[in-house]
């Protein structure tokens, strides 16, 4: 079976003797947290460095998903490479694969998925917990890059399906940020146009509670490339928050 190797890390692997499945399967690490143990398998999440570089080493086994690509089930990992792949070849700011494979041993269902770790970038959420301490023009850089980021997404006609504030990574950029997003694996094509757009939205908006009014509205115009004071931020403002307080009420 062939396994996809980055050619920008393969030197890398090869120099630590981790070019391979069974090299990376075996290796002994302490796990970040505790197993996922859902969907019948288990799936754990390991943090390793070679040569000064940072990577997490994503292990499962039998943890399956079901998909209309793999109607009976594959690691969930497999969707979420793809579709790693996929953000990269749609220019889509997001994590990197280095690594990934899939065995089967008896009647086990074994995956890797290796990333390159974002040292140097921070998530939304910690970034949220220092709101009130940033200054204005980095909350104005910070949500302009939020707004383009999902702007991007959309525009290539992409669902993240779980962007919250946890899934975006942010790195100054001079007076700007950069942004860029993690866990694909429910990233799905947007076929419901406005309908799809607002429900990838939205939650993002339910669980960055610190954000003001006019924060939100500075995000929107971001996403729709409109002054802020437009028909058209203001007409996303109000639909937006129907659907959070439709949510929050349930």
């Amino acid at each position: 079976m062939t396994d996809f190797v980055a050619d920008a890390d393969r030197a890398l692997l090869e120099r630590n003797g981790l070019a391979d499945f069974d090299a990376l399967w075996n290796l002994q690490l302490d796990a970040v947290d505790e197993p996922n143990t859902s969907r019948g398998g288990w799936s754990s999440v390991f943090r390793m460095d070679l040569d000064g570089q940072g990577f997490y080493l994503k292990r499962q086994s039998n943890y399956l998903t079901r998909t209309l690509h793999s109607p009976l089930g594959e690691p969930s990992f497999a969707r979420e490479f793809r579709n790693i792949q996929r953000y990269q070849q749609l220019g889509i700011p997001a994590l990197e694969a280095v690594f990934f494979g899939e065995r089967k041993v008896g009647g086990e269902r074994r995956a890797i998925l290796m990333t390159r770790a974002l040292d140097g970038w921070n998530d939304l959420d910690s970034l949220l917990e220092q709101w009130p301490q940033l200054s204005a023009p980095q909350r104005q850089a910070i949500l302009q890059a939020c707004g383009q980021l999902a702007r991007r997404l959309h525009e290539v006609r992409q669902v993240h399906g779980c962007f919250y504030p946890k899934h975006i990574f942010l790195q100054p950029d001079g007076p700007a940020y950069r942004a860029q997003l993690i866990d694909l694996e429910k990233t799905r094509p947007l076929l419901l146009g406005q309908r799809d757009r607002v429900k990838d939205i939205e939650p993002l908006l339910r669980r960055a509670q610190v954000w003001t009014e006019t924060d939100v509205r500075t995000m929107l115009a971001a996403y729709l490339d409109q002054p802020l004071d437009s028909g058209l931020v203001e007409a996303w403002y109000q639909r937006l928050n129907v659907r959070r307080n439709q949510k929050e009420n349930r």
